[in-house]
């Protein structure tokens, strides 16, 4: 986007700015419960982070037309955003990095497997919109991750090598494509979905339990060792 910016922080959204998984959960469940099938724990696990036709893919193979399946989708994410917009709040630590990185001169990106009314309603909720200068949603991707389209198109969107940026992430497949990417990758563990060990194993350079742990300086130092 803009050449004076020589380092770049990406962040995902569910898991890393904001613990929403139970809401999709929720929506996920009413989504099946409609279809006459069951959605579980373990199902949402397999499932959560990856892009909606992949999901759908799974939960129902051939029984519908893609037209089908995209509706379904639409309306999962209709009632997702409905339990959304009562009020969401940041994990602890975001919106003091997301300012401190401002001021470190880092461009910030979102590369998020949601969809973009998703991610536009966090950012909206939460007040920090201003702070990023591009979004990549899964409408701008053919691939979810662990393939690392949707890092690569959000460093290019803001004009950064991919070499000098640090991705934010929460889970496994995110962590497996930002490193894909030739990217740094700090993986945030506050809501707890994967151990420690898998995301080291998946190519986190960082493991923290908090955002409060970390400062723009420790990202800075990541780019620099």
């Amino acid at each position: 986007m803009s050449d004076h910016f020589d380092k770049a922080a990406i962040w995902d959204v569910d898991g890393t700015l904001v613990d929403t998984a139970e809401l999709h959960f929720q929506a996920w469940q009413q989504i099946c419960r409609e279809q006459g099938c069951d959605f579980t724990r373990a199902d949402f696990a397999a499932t959560f982070g990856r892009r909606n036709p992949e999901i759908l893919g799974t939960l129902f193979g051939a029984r519908f037309r893609p037209e089908e399946l995209a509706a379904l989708g639409e309306r999962k994410e209709a009632l997702y955003r409905k339990a959304a917009s009562k009020g969401v709040k940041l994990l602890p630590g975001a919106r003091r990095l997301i300012e401190e990185l401002h001021q470190a001169g880092f461009a910030q990106a979102i590369g998020s497997s949601a969809p973009r009314a998703n991610l536009e309603l966090i950012l909206w909720l939460t007040g920090i919109a201003p702070f990023f200068a591009a979004i990549v949603s899964s409408e701008d991707t053919q691939r979810g991750k662990p393939d690392p389209q949707v890092f690569l198109l959000a460093a290019e969107r803001l004009g950064v090598a991919p070499a000098r940026c640090v991705v934010f992430e929460d889970a496994v497949a995110g962590v497996q494509a930002a490193h894909a990417a030739g990217m740094k990758c700090v993986a945030v563990r506050c809501v707890g979905h994967h151990s420690e060990a898998s995301l080291r194993q998946a190519g986190a350079d960082l493991v923290i339990d908090t955002l409060e742990q970390v400062s723009a300086a420790t990202i800075a130092d990541l780019l620099n060792p």
